[in-house]
């Protein structure tokens, strides 16, 4: 749990593509990905900064230091994401499921915080500062299944399963996709 004082700050794509590295650092520490995930996920993440609606939070101590990032952009057909999550709704729910999921939907494809400073709200005013304003209907991100504190704040921030144990190409792990209509409710307590 975190004790320091926590500054959230809107990123520019500028900003974002200079503080990539520490963003990166917290991602692999984070999810537990081996060493050398940062290099291959770069090139993507920055390509993710140049999507229509892209936005990114950055969450910062009194010295400067990154202690988490949420960023995202309007999801669209063609990207990889959209299509992956396309196919495994219409195969499990249908089309209709999938359109109504899909049609108009902002894409929450990161956020992390790094672990010495979990449990202390940083996710939660993330993930809220991150969504404030996003105009479209709803939000959707994926996340791997099983208990982490990261389930526990979607499903306290409203997000509802829209697919359970959906695997991406090229990873083995199962994943859910959650969803929930935009605008957030208000933070309660």
């Amino acid at each position: 749990m975190t004790t320091v004082s926590t500054e959230f700050v809107q990123l520019t794509a500028d900003d974002f593509r200079s503080r990539l590295r520490e963003a990166l650092a917290i991602y692999v520490e984070a999810m537990r990905y081996p060493p050398g995930t940062a290099e291959q996920r770069a090139p993507m993440w920055l390509t993710h900064a140049l999507r229509e609606g892209w936005r990114c939070v950055g969450a910062f101590d009194s010295h400067g230091t990154m202690l988490g990032i949420a960023y995202g952009y309007k999801g669209s057909p063609g990207q990889w994401w959209h299509e992956q999550v396309r196919r495994g709704l219409i195969k499990s729910t249908g089309e209709e499921h999938a359109e109504h999921w899909l049609r108009d939907y902002f894409e929450l494809t990161e956020i992390h915080v790094s672990p010495r400073s979990q449990g202390g709200g940083i996710g939660e005013q993330l993930l809220r500062r991150l969504l404030t304003g996003v105009t479209n209907q709803h939000v959707l991100l994926s996340t791997p299944e099983g208990p982490s504190r990261a389930w526990k704040l979607y499903r306290r921030v409203g997000f509802v399963d829209v697919l359970r144990e959906y695997h991406f190409a090229g990873d083995p792990r199962p994943f859910a996709i959650l969803g929930r209509k935009l605008p957030l409710d208000a933070p309660t307590g």
